[in-house]
């Protein structure tokens, strides 16, 4: 038997997000700098016969293996665009929590569609590739190619690569599911909105100049996560008290936050000490960058 392909799906943090407007249709237009932790899903592929997915793992049961499931949603979605394609039988290890602002499942999208390209001689490039991604979920294209990005629009558009420095960090999930969609619900535009990212995005190869750079930005959407789940205030409130924590904040639509840290060994540190207070949280140290 073929030894089969894996891909890592990686945990994707909004460090900063900006809602820029509410548009007819429903749908909120975003502008979002993100990064790739070293940590996340672990995909698996067995090329040939039908397409099947089997989940395991400490999340899989939120995650489920239906037809909901981002990665069967993605391939399919490919398939209606490229005849013939290769399928096969997919493994997902679903260490993510869900519906956590993390990105999990189009993580994992996103690692179906590069799995089922480099079987089909694609190009992660192709057109097709990314047009599968489009549809499938506003979060995947960006994590089709998991490195540091502006994303835009509701998640189209997207910028070259960017140079970020590796950045020590926590990640924290109280175990309380948000719907992206309920806490879109929840925004008010501000009276003074945020000025628009700079799209040249200067000198963030810098640490120093990176931190700076976060505190003139913000998560819009925090203020509306916590006033449906007040313990993402508490989450926060733990990170920033935490030895070298130099920031904190929610990543995406919540309820996960994220801190950055002055070391490894000090997010190391807290990933020991944040669960002896808080055993229902989920913690991960992590590195933050991607790319």
């Amino acid at each position: 038997m073929p030894v089969p392909l894996v891909e890592n799906a990686p945990a994707k943090v909004n460090l900063t997000l900006r809602v820029v407007k509410r548009r007819a249709d429903g749908y909120h237009e975003i502008e979002s700098l993100v990064a790739f932790a070293d940590f996340g899903d672990r995909l698996s592929f067995a090329p040939g016969g039908e397409l099947t997915l089997n989940v395991r793992g400490p999340a899989a049961v939120q995650a489920g293996a239906g037809d909901d499931n981002l990665v069967l949603k993605a391939v399919r979605a490919l398939a209606a665009l490229r005849r013939g394609l290769v399928l096969g039988a997919f493994d997902l290890d679903k260490r993510l929590p869900v519906a956590a602002g993390l990105g999990g499942g189009s993580a994992d999208a996103g690692a179906a569609l590069r799995l089922i390209a480099q079987v089909n001689g694609l190009p992660r490039g192709d057109p097709q590739l990314y047009a599968a991604a489009r549809v499938t979920g506003a979060d995947v294209p960006v994590c089709l190619d998991p490195r540091p990005r502006i994303m835009r629009g509701i998640g189209e558009l997207l910028s070259e690569p960017l140079a970020l420095p590796p950045l020590p960090a926590v990640l924290v999930n109280p175990g309380v599911a948000l719907p992206t969609k309920a806490v879109f619900a929840q925004w008010k535009p501000a009276a003074k909105p945020a000025a628009a990212l700079d799209p040249a995005l200067a000198n963030l190869a810098s640490r120093d100049r990176l931190l700076q750079f976060f505190a003139a930005q913000s998560n819009d959407l925090e203020g509306p996560a916590i006033a449906l789940a007040p313990v993402i205030a508490d989450v926060l409130a733990a990170l920033r008290a935490q030895a070298g924590c130099l920031f904190a904040r929610m990543s995406g639509s919540g309820a996960t936050c994220f801190a950055i840290f002055s070391s490894a060994d000090e997010a190391v540190a807290a990933e020991k000490l944040l669960p002896a207070e808080q055993p229902a949280w989920w913690v991960k140290a992590t590195t933050l960058g991607g790319g």
